[in-house]
């Protein structure tokens, strides 16, 4: 039940609508400062990207639950990838009476004119995992620590490939290594920050030919997936596969499990035996990329867990409600070209065949059954 209902179910007249409007006047600029308790049952808007990754399912199921857990009406809407389609739904979600905004955007630079409108009513917006750019409307976010992904991604290549051991320390090992280079979506601010900090982890190997490029193709606009569709990255590896003259690949630096799984597909029916597969990477820990994984296909995946980033955008959220200023442990890191966001950063971890129970099913994420 909202203040609002309360109040009119349990006063009358004049009386309840001074206090309803009083409520109203006396919230202070977006979130802060309104009163304790004056915000429960709010409607809080969720804007996630697409329901055609299990991730972002997984994602939108978790804040939803925790949010209504806690009280909260929760319009839960999912956008397909089409951005018009998500722009929609945020107005909808604001002209629905909304009291707070979590987004995760499909492009971060296209929601400035939405977010405008949202900021006139003093609504308060969470960037959810994919920073928004180019908007002095984004308040807080949360997110991994995206660098460290990529270092993460980078690391697993070369303990996959064995130049470092299983503690990240030089093997000696000096190859050199065939290995060819994918990075994500570049609408996607995540997808630099997974890139620089792979690359800062492999560049001394590949300057000093441990690691060998075929294509030489090394810049991320060469690299990258728009949208992170799979059928792009495997269209791009059977073109690689082509461009590489023939060349046996050891390694593929992938920055998501759906990349992976077009990845290995292209190098499945380019001829490449499964005992023969490189190294291939991952991200997000997807029940198809884990079954690889166990199956000796894929080599590894970050895992993040969606738990932990949902609960920490829920505290967020119930913050703003309760006129509370948020938890945040990063204030430099995120400039979104308009100002730095102020943002709570998660760790991640890398998962491989040696350690996918612990990390997944002891600690209760997947049922053994899934990965079955």
């Amino acid at each position: 039940m909202t203040a609002k209902t309360h109040l009119q179910r349990t006063l009358t007249g004049v009386t309840a609508l001074t206090l309803v409007l009083g409520l109203s006047a006396c919230g202070g600029s977006r979130g802060a400062g309104a009163e304790e308790g004056s915000n429960e049952g709010a409607r809080i808007g969720v804007a996630m990207p697409t329901q055609q990754s299990e991730r972002w399912i997984a994602d939108g199921e978790n804040v939803k639950a925790e949010l209504e857990e806690l009280g909260y009406e929760v319009d839960l809407q999912y956008a397909n990838d089409d951005i018009p389609t998500q722009i929609s739904q945020i107005e909808n979600m604001i002209n629905g009476g909304a009291k707070a905004l979590v987004i995760a955007s499909i492009d971060g630079t296209t929601l400035t004119s939405v977010l405008d409108t949202a900021e006139s009513q003093d609504i308060p917006v969470i960037a959810y995992d994919r920073l928004i750019n180019e908007s002095d409307t984004v308040d807080y976010y949360t997110t991994f620590d995206n660098y460290e992904v990529g270092v993460q991604q980078g690391t697993s290549l070369l303990t996959g490939l064995g130049i470092l051991d299983e503690n990240g320390e030089p093997t000696g090992e000096k190859g050199p290594f065939n290995v060819e280079l994918f990075a994500g979506s570049p609408d996607d601010n995540n997808a630099t920050f997974f890139w620089n900090g792979a690359m800062d982890t492999l560049k001394p190997y590949l300057d000093d030919g441990t690691l060998n490029v075929p294509s030489g193709q090394t810049e991320f606009e060469q690299a990258a997936i728009l949208r992170w569709l799979p059928d792009t990255a495997q269209d791009r590896m059977e073109d690689l596969i082509t461009v590489g003259g023939g060349e046996q690949l050891d390694g593929v630096l992938s920055p998501y499990d759906g990349l992976s799984i077009g990845i290995i597909s292209a190098l499945r029916s380019g001829g490449y035996a499964k005992d023969e597969l490189p190294v291939v990477t991952g991200q997000d820990a997807e029940v198809g990329s884990v079954k690889s994984i166990v199956n000796d296909e894929q080599y590894s995946t970050i895992f993040k867990d969606v738990r932990e980033l949902g609960e920490r955008a829920v505290v967020m959220v119930d913050s703003l409600m309760k006129g509370e200023e948020p938890e945040v442990n990063d204030e430099e890191t995120y400039d979104n070209g308009v100002k730095v966001v102020p943002a709570y950063l998660l760790e991640s971890q890398i998962v491989t065949k040696d350690n996918y129970q612990e990390v997944l099913v002891d600690s209760g994420y997947y049922e053994a059954s899934e990965l079955e």
